[in-house]
């Protein structure tokens, strides 16, 4: 999959890479601009089973993923090209351990203009879609799990706390910690 995402890239360009969880409070990448961004016909969703960063195999934890439908926002960022060759394949290595997401180039809105951006979307049809989730099952999860990045709940903490200092409130999350917590 990084080898079809390189070529649609095409290396002649900046890459941009629309962030919407822990890759806005930890790129591990430079980047040369920033941008507040939403796309359509996508949402922030922590449905995605993880059995490597936030989980084990015996005890998965949650991620992020954009599910289909509605609209998210997030942050745009722009590699230029010239870094970007070496830190895409640094990335992929982060966020495929196991090529659970599906890679999509999406046009991002920003206030000034429009970017083509490579998102990490994951498919209703995948395994490591969770499905529906009891309030239990959340409070389980976030109680134990832990991988190789910390916890479920700390990455969800991290998360919406920084959404929050970007001015962006994704009051689904808010909800989901505010009934975990209880």
């Amino acid at each position: 999959m990084l080898e079809a995402v390189l070529r649609e890239w095409g290396g002649q360009t900046d890459l941009w890479i629309f962030a919407y969880a822990s890759l806005i409070w930890r790129p591990e990448f430079e980047f040369a601009e920033e941008r507040f961004a939403t796309i359509h016909g996508y949402h922030r969703a922590l449905k995605m089973w993880s059995r490597v960063n936030r989980g084990t195999p015996t005890l998965p934890g949650l991620v992020f993923g954009l599910l289909p439908g509605g609209s998210c926002k997030g942050v745009a960022f722009r590699l230029p090209k010239a870094h970007a060759i070496d830190a895409l394949p640094v990335l992929w290595e982060r966020e495929m351990p196991n090529g659970v997401y599906d890679p999509k180039w999406l046009r991002c809105q920003t206030a000034t203009g429009q970017v083509r951006a490579l998102a990490f979307t994951l498919s209703k049809r995948s395994p490591s879609h969770t499905g529906v989730l009891s309030e239990e099952a959340y409070r389980q999860i976030f109680s134990d799990s832990c991988g190789r990045y910390g916890s479920t709940r700390d990455y969800a903490q991290l998360t919406y706390d920084k959404l929050r200092t970007l001015g962006i409130h994704d009051r689904a999350l808010g909800k989901l910690l505010a009934r975990v917590s209880r």
